[in-house]
């Protein structure tokens, strides 16, 4: 699509480096605000495992490669992520979701636990497991590892009914009266049936019990979530969502409006990997926010679940949505430089808005 920020032609880059130098000093008090933050985020729990090996022979049972095992590393991923990026964030967090009865469940409760992110909403599905997502990777004597094969384990069957509700009833109840400082309801929706109908219902009744912000995360059909604050999709989900491409500027704000129409949401942003961010209103006013890193880009797997976590936690500390998404912009910034899922801190998002103020984009 034709860019919306291009230096050569117009001097919008250099009006923007402007507007975060003027608001530094609000920005860096919003990310020290951080820690006073109480979110529920509702989602789908992933757990990505990585099994690395060095490759000692072909195997005389098949023609496949023997690895020797090396280390096993497992971290949050999917909606899991979105939670465990809160966490490293410094917010104090609950989680809602279903695990499995199995190991990689009791690794997901122990690495949030020792996040100190509070489970008591994680409940045991018996019928289904933990989904997990298992690369395997291997390397011959000092040269590079390589991804060889992905395991997927998960169960396209839905939830069980029983556990729906119970899901449903612990978010009416933390937001009734369990919670009384809670903040803000994020919805991590990766599709593997946590948003199920009445789950979705217990999150949106929260607007007519209190004013907090609801943030969703979904990848297909928004407008389940009709009447939420804030949704964030990337480029193909809002693609997907309004039914044609976005090839240019009109098109990027059409899409904007139809969402908004769609969803019924206050603001509506969507993500555009090196185009940086776009946010809509309903009185038709959108602000485009640059990619902080256009360069040093090496991964943005899990980049939208820090951009929601970043914002998210700026709006609970008083934030204007576009302080919000600028801070959430600012957080990818530094996650799409490693490899893998990863997530940041706000130690490393203040000195990576120091050096925004020394270079700019």
């Amino acid at each position: 699509m034709s860019k919306i920020f291009d230096p050569k032609v117009d001097n919008k880059i250099q009006d923007f480096n402007d507007q975060i130098r003027a608001a530094a000093d609000r920005l860096f008090a919003l990310i020290d605000q951080f820690s006073q933050t109480r979110v529920l985020v509702v989602g789908d729990l992933t757990l990505d495992e990585f099994l690395t090996g060095q490759v000692e022979r072909i195997s005389r049972e098949a023609p496949v490669l023997i690895l020797r095992h090396e280390h096993t590393r497992q971290i949050p991923g999917g909606g899991a992520n979105a939670v465990y990026n809160f966490a490293k964030l410094g917010a104090q967090v609950k989680v809602v979701g279903l695990v499995g009865k199995d190991i990689q469940g009791e690794a997901m409760a122990r690495i949030f636990s020792e996040a100190g992110i509070d489970i008591s909403g994680m409940l045991l599905d018996p019928y289904r497991p933990t989904v997990t997502k298992t690369r395997i990777s291997g390397h011959a004597r000092q040269s590079v590892t390589q991804q060889i094969v992905r395991v997927d384990r998960k169960s396209d069957d839905p939830a069980d009914p029983d556990l729906q509700l119970q899901l449903a009833e612990f978010i009416k109840t933390q937001l009734h009266q369990d919670s009384p400082d809670l903040q803000a309801v994020i919805c991590s929706d990766y599709g593997d049936g946590v948003l199920n109908p009445a789950v979705i219902e217990a999150v949106l009744s929260s607007r007519l019990i209190r004013e907090i912000p609801i943030i969703v995360d979904t990848q297909k059909d928004l407008h389940r979530f009709a009447g939420a604050t804030l949704f964030t999709p990337n480029l193909p989900e809002a693609e997907l969502a309004v039914g044609y491409r976005i090839k240019d500027a009109q098109t990027l704000t059409q899409a904007g409006q139809d969402l908004l129409a769609l969803t019924q949401a206050e603001k509506m942003l969507i993500t555009r990997g090196e185009e940086g961010m776009t946010l809509f209103d309903r009185d038709g006013t959108e602000s485009h926010i640059p990619a902080f890193n256009r360069t040093d880009v090496f991964d943005v797997t899990g980049a939208g679940d820090t951009v929601v976590a970043a914002l998210t936690l700026a709006l609970c500390c008083g934030a204007s949505f576009w302080e919000a998404a600028v801070l959430g912009n600012l957080a990818a910034s530094i996650v799409v430089r490693v490899f893998g899922t990863a997530t940041t801190n706000t130690s490393e998002l203040k000195a990576a808005l120091h050096n925004f103020l020394e270079e700019g984009i």
